[in-house]
């Protein structure tokens, strides 16, 4: 079994809802276990075009046998069942999946980059991830605890 870690965010339609099903349906992948999930964190838009609600995220570690890109695949689908569509970048989303880390993985391909290339500059990212793996070394960027700083953590909350 393969470690890897997912990013989960939605903020539409339940926010709260969507977030906890993805996280049920990852806990039902084949050949998966899901490991850990942060708490819920509220976080305000950034990047977005239009004023947008809140996003609620979390962060799952799994254990996996699927590839990174059957698992990204799967994640995808994941995000298609809950309605994710894809108007414009950065557009309000149902569900956003996001594979993270996949071991030690490194990986640049048209469709999967691990480890994701901005995670190191997310707070809703980093916060989450801290809280169920706060001795992770994040390749290129070293531990995650200095990585979070206080504009990274502007206008986050843990939510539950």
């Amino acid at each position: 079994m393969k470690q890897a870690f997912v990013a989960l965010g939605s903020n539409l339609e339940n926010p709260v809802e969507q977030v906890q099903k993805a996280l049920i349906a990852l806990s039902h992948l084949p050949q998966t276990r899901l490991v850990k999930q942060s708490s819920l964190y509220r976080t305000a838009p950034i990047d977005c075009v239009d004023a947008a609600p809140d996003f609620i995220n979390a962060v799952a570690e799994i254990e996996t046998e699927l590839s990174p890109q059957v698992l990204l695949d799967t994640l995808h689908e994941i995000e298609n069942v809950a309605g994710r569509e894809r108007p414009y970048i950065n557009a309000p989303r149902v569900l956003d999946c996001d594979l993270l880390l996949y071991e030690n993985v490194v990986l640049n391909t048209v469709k999967l980059t691990l480890p994701h290339p901005r995670m190191h500059t997310r707070g809703f990212v980093l916060l989450p991830l801290f809280e169920i793996a706060p001795h992770l070394i994040l390749p290129n960027h070293g531990k995650i605890a200095p990585l979070i700083t206080p504009e990274l953590s502007l206008g986050i909350s843990r939510f539950s």
